[in-house]
């Protein structure tokens, strides 16, 4: 495709609703596909580097024009329009094209997370009726064990000659018309973790895409044309998907991919050959790079934002950080339903220990059990209302009546509001604790757990004790494991009795080697519970 063809794209417009919030207008007809890759050509952007790796660059020229072959190839074997096609792809430029390239040709791409077993993907694969499946040879093992008792029309992998689409794209028209669709339309999904039982595909609309670059990557963040963006969550989660795909090429800037496992080493290295000006990665990982001591203040000088998520951010790992970058880690929670961030903390507006406070666009209400809004410094759970939340869950109307009610998500998350209007995160809803009649959020436990020099990370849980009533116990891995004894766990338990209010301190201390996280690196504090009847 010549640089500057075709007609320019109609403008999205802002306006503000009967409530006061802004709200994004579309133009009819509406395929995003269009925005993250024409309009590219059309500003002058096709010699720009898009996408960085290891090994190569990948302009944006060049990018739109893989985008259509892989489009092309999916037409070509009879994918039809708003059919499924299932992505087990590693991070790298292909996932991007590929992702893209199906919206444009009016397919529906869902990215899987990678780390899935077979009998995950055969329940998938089942369940989104999907037409087609492109995976990464990586993950063969898995996917073609899943494969064996049910087939997609179309298997591709990713590479490896024959039916790979990489081979089949080099005879593919490097020109696709954009199929026309509608702001509403369903465009991509994206699939729960599934950790409270079978996942749960999430069905997102062209425009949701748009609304997350807008108010938070551009409005909230201050993301950039000229940055550099690199993000430790993979491009399949929600979170690695705002941040490292639709984020850089809405604003037509660079994307940083590495497609090996994220360690402290690697992380490291892509700082100190691309320098990125964005980092993203969830707080578990900030501590490992901490203590990895590998990064030095030369290594991180272009750095200009910090982004966290997932999980609250402690607030000594927010200072020790700030210590050696200089620059304050902004948090921010989203989820899968939202698509992208939702509450954050801007660069010039962080409180210690708050999330932030809704982006633009968004509307939330802390309700307690039966829906009132409860007052200021009150914990309750968190309602969210905004233009990226999910259509449906799919096949699922269930679970979509009890998730969407009156416009209203219900986030599953516990949150408390300040007088002054900041959020804090006071944990999953399941994972609060009752102690003595009063809510206890394990993040604030867990939080002072890590101020004690000799704690490297910690969970909190509920426990009964001897009478049946529950406490907190502390689940924690010492920087020194040599250092685990039972007056180690003394020293710990005095530490926070003097640093909270008495029925919030951990009764028990449990040394382990390491904590069970998800593939995004969230402690499932449910195989803790569990572990306690082991």
């Amino acid at each position: 495709m010549a640089e500057g063809s075709g007609k320019p794209l109609a403008a999205v417009s802002m306006e503000v609703d009967g409530e006061g919030m802004p709200r994004l207008r579309f133009p009819d007809p509406f395929n995003v596909a269009a925005y993250f890759t024409d309009r590219h050509l059309h500003e002058g952007r096709g010699s720009k580097v898009a996408i960085r790796t290891l090994d190569r660059e990948v302009t944006y020229a060049e990018f739109v024009e893989s985008a259509n072959r892989f489009g092309n190839v999916l037409k070509d074997l009879g994918v039809g329009r708003g059919e499924r096609v299932l992505m087990v792809v590693k991070d790298c430029p292909e996932f991007l094209c590929l992702f893209w390239g199906a919206i444009k040709a009016g397919l529906v791409p869902v990215p899987l997370n990678a780390l899935l077993r077979a009998k995950d993907y055969e329940f998938i694969i089942h369940d989104s009726a999907c037409a087609a499946l492109v995976y990464s040879p990586e993950y063969a093992s898995e996917i073609e064990t899943a494969l064996a008792s049910l087939r997609p029309q179309a298997v591709l992998r990713m590479t490896g000659g024959g039916q790979a689409l990489d081979a089949l794209a080099k005879e593919a028209s490097p020109l696709l018309e954009t199929v026309p669709a509608h702001a509403g339309d369903d465009c991509y999904w994206l699939y729960t973790s599934g950790t409270t039982g079978r996942p749960k595909g999430v069905v997102h609309a062209h425009g949701d895409i748009v609304a997350t670059c807008l108010n938070y990557t551009v409005d909230t963040l201050g993301a950039r044309e000229d940055d550099v963006i690199f993000s430790v969550p993979r491009l399949y989660f929600a979170f690695g998907m705002g941040i490292a795909n639709t984020g850089p090429l809405w604003l037509g800037a660079t994307v940083v991919l590495d497609d090996r496992r994220p360690t402290p080493q690697t992380v490291a290295e892509v700082f100190r050959r691309f320098h990125p000006t964005i980092f993203a990665a969830v707080p578990t990982f900030y501590l490992m790079m901490l203590a990895a001591e590998l990064l030095t203040k030369s290594d991180v000088i272009g750095l200009r934002r910090s982004i966290s998520g997932g999980e609250a951010t402690p607030p000594e790992l927010q200072r020790r950080w700030l210590e050696l970058t200089g620059v304050p880690i902004t948090e921010g929670i989203g989820s899968t339903e939202a698509a992208h961030i939702y509450i954050a903390s801007r660069i010039d507006d962080i409180r210690n220990g708050a999330t932030g406070k809704p982006v633009p666009g968004y509307r939330v209400r802390i309700v307690d059990d039966v829906g009132r809004d409860v007052p200021d410094d009150k914990p309750g759970r968190l309602l969210l209302k905004g233009q990226s939340i999910m259509k449906r869950y799919w096949n699922d109307p269930e679970k979509t009546a009890a998730a969407l009610v009156d416009g209203w998500l219900d986030t599953g998350d516990t949150y408390r509001r300040d007088r002054d209007g900041y959020y804090f995160y006071c944990g999953r809803s399941d994972d609060m604790l009752k102690v003595g009649g009063r809510w206890v959020s394990p993040f604030e436990i867990e939080s002072t757990l890590l101020e004690h020099p000799s704690v490297l990370e910690a969970a909190v849980v509920g426990r009964p004790d001897e009478a049946g009533l529950v406490k907190a116990e502390a689940w924690v891995v010492l920087r020194n494991p040599a250092d685990a004894s039972d007056q180690t766990g003394e020293e710990i338990r005095a530490f926070c009795k003097n640093k909270l209010a008495p029925y919030k301190y951990p009764r028990w201390v449990v040394f382990v080697d390491e904590l069970p996280k998800t593939a995004t690196g969230k402690i499932q504090r449910f195989k803790l519970r569990a572990g306690q009847q082991a």
